[in-house]
């Protein structure tokens, strides 16, 4: 279905991007990055912004040469070998197991309210995921209202944090104390980009699912990505500054923002703070990640690159077997003992080795499009086209490296289970025939035909 009127425009996408970018993530994440470097996290978070934007570049050059309305799922579709797209899509399934980090670090923010609750971590977390899959089973409205309230709430939460917690921070913070600058060499300061890299990589997602309904979209989306990145750095290094300032490195390091919030803010707020702002921004983010998750699952399943079971619904519709699956491999982590940051690294592992992929596959677009790329709005000389492409799928190893080595036995052997699972998979499915390689071809020609009709018009 088409839709007509008013195009959006640079602050539209500035603004849209700029809330989907600003995620529950700095709240879960922010301690473990200081655990990690110390006093140095803000250069971990202004940097980190560029450096997953790098990661990322393969949404930036696809959105300056082609008009996608899938947005990031055609671009994709259109990089992709059969392999590697049977690998995004048992990654999908991978994905929801990053919904547990949502329920362990709103338990986190709870317990620092009320402190009964921290001994029943784990339980808690699992009521908390089945209670938020339960309220998605009929569709609920509100579900809406609460993520059109996420990004106010956030800036609201970010702002009083900033504004109470600046003239806090301890006059030596530029020391070389104990947590102070790069407190953990650089191998600690490159691990901190990579664990902060789920809190900063969301600058290019909301854009680039918006180029099909923005005017003049492939001088827009980019230059819109690019602004927001520097809003985000700046953010999020006014952020790092109050949490890693105020209070010794043993206090904050692998906490929470709560350890921070009670030391800058009055009883009364900081309780608002902990509640209103730490626990519901997370839990509208796991709100709407279990709400959305079941639409691209629904596809994978109807694409073939899952058993037929999966395709089944109840009479009113409802997708009953991916929902289950969902839950399961939500709440999973959460039951065999996986820490917070081990969660984010056995999603984010998988997603920034297929990143390597998208990144140096965009070296071929302007031989195989040369048409796309006289009009691309980042055109330049191939020679620096190609050193950008590979330092960009450099980035995304460099985050997958990082989060790899640092984690411990289980969770390694968890990550390369779950790398084996997937392309393991994606082999069998098109070998048994379930999905056709003709059938991907079509629908890479077709997505190609869409882009450039949407060009055109």
């Amino acid at each position: 279905m088409e839709e007509h009127g008013k195009k959006l425009g640079m602050l539209n996408i500035f603004g849209l991007g700029l809330g989907g970018a600003i995620g529950s993530g700095i709240f879960v994440l922010l301690g473990f990055g200081i655990g990690y470097t110390g006093r140095s996290i803000v250069l971990v978070c202004v940097g980190g912004c560029l450096f997953m934007l790098l990661a990322y570049m393969y949404n930036v050059i696809m959105s300056s040469m082609f008009v996608f309305k899938g947005g990031d799922y055609s671009q994709k579709a259109l990089l992709f070998n059969p392999t590697m797209t049977g690998f995004s899509a048992t990654m999908a399934l991978v994905n929801s197991m990053a919904m547990s980090s949502y329920a362990l670090g709103m338990v986190n923010y709870i317990s620092a309210v009320f402190p009964g609750v921290a001994p029943f971590t784990r339980p808690v977390a699992v009521l908390i995921m089945t209670l938020f899959f339960a309220s998605t089973l009929r569709g609920s409205r509100f579900i809406t209202l609460l993520e059109n309230a996420m990004t106010v709430i956030l800036i609201g939460a970010i702002a009083i944090f900033v504004i109470f917690g600046m003239p806090q921070v301890r006059p030596d913070y530029f020391s070389n104390a104990d947590g102070g600058f790069f407190h953990g060499g650089f191998a600690g300061f490159v691990s901190a980009i990579a664990i902060m890299g789920w809190a900063c990589q969301g600058t290019t997602m909301a854009p680039v699912s918006m180029v099909a309904v923005t005017e003049k979209p492939k001088k827009t989306i980019p230059l819109a990505i690019l602004w927001i990145t520097v809003a985000l750095a700046v953010i999020y290094g006014l952020m790092s500054i109050v949490a890693a300032g105020v209070l010794p490195y043993d206090q904050v390091a692998g906490a929470n923002l709560g350890a921070t919030a009670k030391a800058i803010f009055p009883n009364s707020i900081y309780v608002v703070f902990i509640l209103g702002g730490g626990v519901f921004a997370i839990a509208t983010s796991l709100l709407g990640g279990i709400a959305m998750f079941r639409y691209p699952l629904m596809k994978i399943a109807e694409d073939g690159w899952l058993p037929p079971v999966f395709k089944k619904t109840t009479k009113g519709g409802f997708p009953w077997v991916i929902q289950l699956a969902f839950y399961l491999l939500s709440v999973m982590p959460i039951l065999l003992g996986f820490s917070l940051d081990s969660i984010i690294s056995l999603v984010m592992i998988p997603s920034m080795v297929m990143n390597v992929y998208l990144n140096m596959a965009c070296i071929t677009l302007p031989k195989k499009y040369p048409d796309q790329w006289k009009k691309c709005a980042l055109r330049m000389p191939i020679p620096v086209y190609n050193v950008i492409c590979v330092l960009s799928a450099a980035c995304a190893g460099v985050v997958a490296f990082n989060l790899f080595k640092d984690l411990k036995g289980k969770d390694i052997i968890a990550s390369l289970v779950i790398l084996a699972i997937c392309v393991g998979f994606s082999l069998l499915r098109i070998h048994t025939g379930a999905v056709k390689k003709e059938f991907l071809e079509e629908n890479k020609k077709a997505i190609i035909v869409q882009a450039l009709a949407d060009d055109e018009a």
